[in-house]
């Protein structure tokens, strides 16, 4: 086993383990916002769209580290499955641009803070009653 290629693959995961929770959590707000925000229905296309590379991506690096580097048969479909991960990673970072570019700010929006209801039994009662 290569332990080049395997630290390699579990860093690139890592990273895009970091962008997959990114994007589910810029797609749970553009969810929340709403069809009333004027660029929803690209973003919820563009965030899908990353988020199914993403996976894909992951899928990829599992197999590339499953299978031995210094088998001499296996070299060209190993670095062929390399090379699409890399142009995999190439489009979700152009999406990711086009995701910030198209994103918002609360204030922009206008978005309202709201309060998380409290707990049962967590109010500021000092006693029963």
């Amino acid at each position: 086993m290569n332990h080049y290629a395997t630290k390699k693959s579990a860093a690139q995961s890592m990273l895009d383990v970091a962008l997959l929770m990114a994007n589910s959590s810029q797609l749970k707000t553009v969810l929340y916002v709403g069809p009333a925000y004027r660029f929803f229905i690209p973003l919820i296309v563009l965030l899908s769209l990353s988020i199914t590379l993403q996976v894909v991506v992951g899928l990829l690096l599992v197999f590339i580290v499953k299978y031995d580097l210094n088998d001499v048969r296996k070299q060209r479909k190993l670095n062929t499955m390399n090379n699409v991960a890399t142009v995999m990673v190439f489009f979700t970072v152009l999406i990711n641009i086009f995701i910030t570019a198209l994103g918002f700010e609360s204030s922009r929006v206008g978005l309202d803070i709201v309060p998380v209801p409290q707990m049962l039994g967590s109010d500021n009662h000092t006693g029963p009653g």
